[in-house]
């Protein structure tokens, strides 16, 4: 008999495109590394300030390592990753937060729904190359996502409550405490001892810490390339 489930707990933002990519990863493996996995919609901006750190489309050098990265990034892990056009000039200004208090709207009123309107959002933003931040965009992932049109308007009209407003800083404070820097931040909860990583590249060290290596090949390398692109190839964005 295996390991019983161990809890993970995965802080995002969908303004963050390896955010993307740890949650496509973790949304994979959640039941062949039999983890209990828990979405927490967090907001980037507040976790740089009280960390004191700089987002990498900030620093040139990280930005021009980013840009030629993404590329990358979308034929390893079959995720349809594109860099937006006006990245600086859309997306740092217009920012997220709107979108991050309607996902933790959802995590409040229809957890269910959660990965799948988290995964639309990105979609949007980091795929098509569409705005995330206005209403009305925000509606159309909700709907496109499976919420209907009378669902989406209702929590959307929650955004600006103060329970939903208290709800996102209380995640964002959250993984503050557990440390985080950036986003995503994975916190593992196993065999009583607790474990942050952060970024969507520690996936090797993360099966590790889960026991999880024996179970699946050799090396959780070459799982992520086996199960990207024989088994899990197409289940989410066609092949």
């Amino acid at each position: 008999m295996g390991p019983g489930p161990r809890t993970l707990e995965l802080f995002y933002d969908v303004l963050s495109p390896y955010s993307w990519l740890g949650f496509e990863v973790l949304c994979r493996y959640q039941h062949l590394w039999n983890i209990q996995l828990q979405l927490r919609p967090a907001f980037l901006g507040g976790i740089i300030k009280d960390s004191g750190n700089r987002p990498p489309a900030l620093v040139p050098r990280k930005a021009q390592y980013m840009a030629n990265e993404i590329p990358l990034l979308k034929q390893h892990f079959h995720i349809p990753i594109h860099m937006p056009k006006d990245f600086f000039g859309v997306l740092l200004k217009k920012g997220s937060v709107n979108a991050m208090r309607f996902l933790t709207t959802v995590s409040m009123e229809q957890p269910e729904m959660l990965e799948k309107v988290s995964r639309e959002l990105w979609m949007r933003v980091w795929s098509r190359d569409e705005d995330i931040a206005e209403p009305q965009s925000i509606l159309a992932a909700a709907e496109k996502a499976g919420l209907s049109a009378e669902q989406a308007r209702s929590f959307l009209e929650k955004i600006s409550t103060a329970q939903v407003k208290n709800k996102l800083k209380e995640t964002t404070d959250a993984a503050c405490t557990y440390g985080a820097f950036g986003l995503p931040t994975t916190v593992a909860h196993v065999d009583g001892k607790t474990y942050m990583l952060f970024g969507s590249d520690r996936m090797e060290m993360l099966a590790y810490l889960l026991d999880c290596l024996h179970c699946i090949s050799h090396s959780s390398v070459a799982v992520i390339r086996y199960h990207d692109q024989k088994q899990l190839r197409g289940v989410y964005f066609g092949s």
